[in-house]
């Protein structure tokens, strides 16, 4: 089917219908995206796609809800394990041992050629990077956390802080024992790590300031900064891991090796919510003294963990990322020529144009063409743009010709 092509939509009677079930929910995102002229309602979906419930039209969505879907939408075999496995078991207790929370930190360590040994279990990225502050200051006897401005990192307590104001100042939160700098300004950072930091916190590209690549050696150089002065380096890779940008985690390709890795948002393989703080042996300790002093009654829930067992099945199968890397650069290739600059590192790409707001117009103008993307955040020059990574040749072929008849020029 083209994702053109209108479908019975799903029995939602009218527009109206739908957003007076969000007024209890999200009434004010609700408002704002029908301002924009983008009132969509997720209805059925599938592989790169998903329908429009109230048109019926179908998008191809190069968003995946910042990675959720890197796998695309209801992956078979993600999809057909949890539903095997909840004939079986259920949540699980937080308190008690289970095999498959085993099985998954087992996988997670590998991926890490058993470097970061420490596994902490969580629901959402917010939670796991909240953890990773937490393991940080009781490893280090530290306080400070330094972070990039413009970066996101979730929006509970210490992951908000290490966040812009703008996610902080409704709620009255300060930002005490925070401190950021700008991204890629070595400068900054090395008048930023002082005797008090317990950590750098970075993502490996950061998302919401439109994926501005790291400047070469800048991460190497401020792992070493962090190391010198008895700090921790904790990388972000919510957006960037899992293959999203050709290698199982995007600092791999920087030649960086970090104290701790944050995994979310991909590892559900959007269908269970499970994301993972993966950390070294001394980090690890905390957790191993204080076994009762961080836990979650849904972290590590088992039907999450089948999930994300699968997720690994699918990405670490051979040519996977091979064909990561192959797709990003057919993109690269046949997108080179229009009015912006590509940003790019596999499929993890950024549309960056020259000024502000430019990028809600070109998200706005590509969405009523079919292909569902979302602006940068902290960067409203950039389009956030990232296809499925199950992506097939006619789909990349669709989507660029889109894209060009769109924006070309």
């Amino acid at each position: 089917m083209s994702p053109h092509t209108p479908a019975t939509p799903l029995p939602l009677a009218t527009l109206a219908d739908t957003q007076r079930a969000f007024a209890h929910v999200s009434r004010g995102k609700v408002e704002a995206f029908a301002a924009l002229g983008m009132p969509l309602v997720l209805g059925r979906r599938e592989g790169a796609r998903f329908q429009d419930a109230y048109s019926g039209r179908w998008y191809w969505n190069c968003h995946c809800n910042g990675g959720v879907f890197n796998l695309g939408h209801r992956h078979p075999r993600v999809a057909g394990a949890v539903r095997d496995a909840l004939l079986d078991i259920d949540i699980g207790n937080h308190h008690l041992m289970s095999p498959w929370r085993g099985a998954l930190a087992e996988r997670l360590v590998a991926t890490t050629g058993g470097r970061l040994p420490g596994v902490v279990l969580g629901v959402s990225g917010s939670e796991v990077v909240d953890a990773a502050v937490k393991l940080a200051r009781g490893t280090t006897g530290r306080e400070t956390i330094v972070s990039a401005a413009g970066g996101y990192h979730g929006v509970t307590g210490y992951a908000m802080a290490a966040g812009d104001a703008p996610f902080r100042e409704p709620f009255g939160a300060g930002a005490a024992g925070f401190r950021q700098v700008p991204w890629n300004d070595l400068a900054a950072m090395d008048s930023a790590i002082g005797s008090d930091t317990a950590a750098v916190l970075l993502e490996a590209i950061p998302a919401t300031l439109g994926f501005p690549l790291p400047e070469p050696g800048y991460l190497r150089a401020v792992a070493a900064l962090a190391r010198e002065r008895g700090a921790l380096l904790v990388i972000d890779e919510v957006q960037t891991g899992l293959g999203r940008t050709g290698t199982i985690w995007s600092h791999e390709q920087e030649g960086v090796e970090p104290d701790a890795i944050i995994v979310g948002k991909g590892l559900s393989g959007g269908v269970y919510p499970i994301a993972a703080l993966l950390t070294s042996a001394a980090m690890h300790e905390v957790i191993d003294t204080h076994p009762f002093a961080h836990s979650g009654t849904f972290s590590g829930a088992e039907p999450g963990c089948v999930a994300a067992l699968a997720v690994l099945d699918v990405v670490e199968e051979p040519g996977f990322l091979e064909r990561v890397a192959a797709l990003g650069e057919r993109f690269e290739r046949d997108l080179a020529d229009l009015p912006f600059t590509l940003r790019r590192r596999g499929l993890t790409m950024g549309l960056a144009f020259g000024e502000e707001g430019a990028g809600v117009t070109a998200a706005r103008a590509l969405i009523d063409a079919g292909v569902f993307v979302v602006w940068a955040g902290n960067d409203t020059r950039v389009v956030q743009f990232k296809p499925p990574l199950i992506l097939d040749d006619a789909g990349a072929e669709e989507i660029t010709a889109i894209v060009r008849g769109t924006l070309g020029t």
